[in-house]
């Protein structure tokens, strides 16, 4: 599902103007980045967690030129689901 078809389902499903409902999910997806960007973690009750995931420095290989590389620590951004989530997904047939 893209995020034309979200906002179609969403002015369906409530009656708002698609340019209403798109204004949302783009503020809400700018919301989220933001406070990620931040280092915030973000919960959305019976939805899941947008986390923030710290990965520690490391030694990578670089196979084509045979030279070791240090991969810098840095943040990755991480969903997790809540258990209704995942449970009405593995419910779904």
């Amino acid at each position: 599902m893209t995020k034309a078809e979200i906002v179609a389902d969403v002015a369906n499903k409530t009656g708002v103007e698609k340019v209403a409902v798109q204004a949302v999910v783009e503020s809400f997806m700018e919301s989220v980045k933001s406070s990620m960007v931040s280092g915030e973690n973000v919960y959305l009750r019976g939805f899941g967690s947008f986390i923030v995931k710290r990965r520690a420095e490391k030694t990578g290989r670089n196979i084509s030129k045979n030279t070791t590389i240090i991969i810098p620590a840095h943040n990755i951004p991480s969903f997790k689901p809540a258990k209704t989530f995942t449970g009405e997904v593995k419910g779904h047939k």
